[in-house]
């Protein structure tokens, strides 16, 4: 399988972003995207979830299934938790795991991996910063896609998170996944770099 994006040219609020950016990512890859606050990180990772829609170029993935688009195949966890405060750590888990649809994973499973299984019947109003962005990563495992689009994704993970986390990326990866993440911080797992220039 093989991520690709082609002259892909990003405008926002009458600014362009970036123009003619290319990048590329395979199976059991990682891709760090760097470069400063208002470069277009996070927009490329919109623009490969289909929340932006590119001003020109293209964004394909071969080897995955031709019948979905690449944003049904696609993961995109952003730097804010959405989770409802008042619903439980397991009815906000299975509210992401209906509205992604697809192959679904044992929800139980999917919280003991990022260690709220002892959280399951509290309010996500209760969680704490790390314990939320647990929760958010929970998602990634509730329902399978191959292609995982992470903005800033051991923002309020302690120490443990982090490795918890850099553990169930390499999961993913070793299973034939690819990961594309928008980051300041080192991911902790083997990656290449894509380093995007901007001028805000």
């Amino acid at each position: 399988m093989r991520l690709s994006g082609h002259g892909l040219r990003c405008v926002r609020g009458g600014r362009e972003v970036f123009a003619g950016l290319e990048f590329a990512a395979a199976s059991g890859e990682a891709l760090a995207v760097t470069g400063r606050n208002g470069s277009g990180k996070t927009s490329l990772l919109r623009l490969i979830a289909g929340l932006l829609v590119p001003a020109a170029g293209t964004i394909a993935l071969e080897g995955g299934d031709a019948e979905l688009t690449v944003p049904e195949q696609c993961h995109y966890l952003g730097h804010r938790d959405a989770l409802k405060p008042a619903l439980s750590v397991a009815e906000n888990l299975a509210f992401w795991a209906d509205f992604l649809g697809g192959e679904r994973s044992d929800a139980a499973e999917s919280l003991a991996k990022v260690g709220l299984d002892h959280a399951t019947h509290l309010p996500a109003g209760f969680l704490s910063a790390g314990q939320r962005r647990r929760l958010s990563l929970a998602r990634l495992l509730a329902v399978h896609r191959p292609v995982w689009l992470l903005d800033e994704p051991t923002n309020a993970l302690d120490v443990t998170g982090q490795d918890m986390f850099s553990g169930l990326m390499r999961e993913h990866l070793g299973g034939g996944g690819m990961i594309i993440a928008a980051t300041h911080a080192p991911l902790g797992i083997d990656s290449r770099e894509l380093r995007i220039g901007g001028t805000a």
